[in-house]
């Protein structure tokens, strides 16, 4: 099922991006299982801890949440894979088991880039609009943009996986990434590959649309917040933002440089390390940068695990 002159048709792929259990994978397992369990929990805490404080119970910090509870599935679409890959000698996954990660890898980081997309926004009316921002940003609102981001990530990609699931699948089944892709996957199709340069657009179009909206809400606040007489209310205005800001900055970052490359190629550990970046180490940080950054979260954190009386004694 390997070789390139099969014609049988395809029903699994194999991952050559993993090293072989002889040369110490199991050593990468260990880590890669010490983080996913870090950040299952870590977005936990975060998520109980804004919903259980009444505090926090504000647009920002419901996104915040939302958010957190996202970034679970996120990592949970391919990180129990990878690690089921690397002390397996059979990496390999079925047709079906690889669209399934693709949708659902995908939707939920399509999801969550639309919800950094609104997390902006809302800072953008917070901070440039004080007085409005009660009135603007209500919690029947809030829960409308919170569903619409969900959905709409949801519901973009499925024509998209439609269309892959067409396809045929005849000859060569590696795949040369750490998890299923739409790129690597296209490439293995036994039809004109002409259109994985059309996926390369419509996936730029998505990020730069973002990126911009982001970008220019985020140029608009720092103007404002400079131009804020005492100091004190300068940082306090600019640390609301410090942490989606940090976030954005990963997320984005790491995203471009997988997916608005076109048709440049990478060396494959280039690959598999630009890979990890956005769905390993990116959903790692997060909980990190949200406790750590926000005196609020942080007091929140501390009351959820300690309880109201132990965290002040502490």
């Amino acid at each position: 099922m390997v070789g390139s002159n099969q014609t049988s048709m395809v029903t699994e792929f194999l991952f050559s991006g993993f090293p072989q259990f002889e040369d110490g994978s199991f050593l990468f397992f260990i880590p890669l299982f010490i983080i996913y369990i870090f950040i299952v929990l870590g977005n936990l805490i975060v998520f109980f801890a804004v919903r259980m404080d009444i505090h926090l119970h504000t647009p920002m910090y419901n996104f915040i949440s939302i958010f957190s509870f996202l970034e679970i599935w996120y990592t949970t679409a391919t990180i129990p894979k990878m690690l089921s890959n690397l002390i397996s000698k059979k990496k390999t996954i079925s047709i079906t088991g690889c669209l399934l990660q693709m949708y659902f890898f995908h939707s939920l980081g399509n999801s969550e880039g639309t919800l950094l997309t609104t997390m902006a926004i809302d800072r953008y009316v917070a901070i440039c609009n004080p007085l409005r921002y009660p009135t603007i940003m209500t919690p029947r609102l809030c829960a409308q943009l919170s569903s619409g981001s969900c959905i709409f990530g949801f519901l973009v990609l499925l024509p998209e996986i439609a269309w892959i699931s067409t396809l045929p699948f005849c000859g060569p089944n590696q795949i040369h990434q750490i998890f299923c892709d739409f790129e690597p996957v296209l490439r293995l199709a036994c039809t004109d590959t002409s259109m994985i340069l059309f996926e390369d657009v419509i996936h730029a179009i998505a990020i730069i649309s973002s990126v911009l909206i982001i970008a220019l809400s985020y140029v608009r606040i720092i103007t404002v917040i400079l131009r804020i007489p005492s100091v004190e209310g300068c940082q306090k205005a600019f640390s609301t933002c410090a942490s989606h800001l940090g976030v954005f900055l990963m997320f984005y970052g790491s995203v471009s440089l997988m997916y608005l490359r076109f048709s440049a190629t990478f060396p494959p550990i280039l690959d598999t390390v630009i890979a990890l970046m956005f769905a390993v180490l990116a959903p790692f940080f997060n909980p990190i940068i949200y406790s750590l950054r926000n005196k609020d979260m942080n007091i929140a954190i501390k009351k959820l695990l300690w309880g109201p009386a132990q965290w002040r004694s502490s």
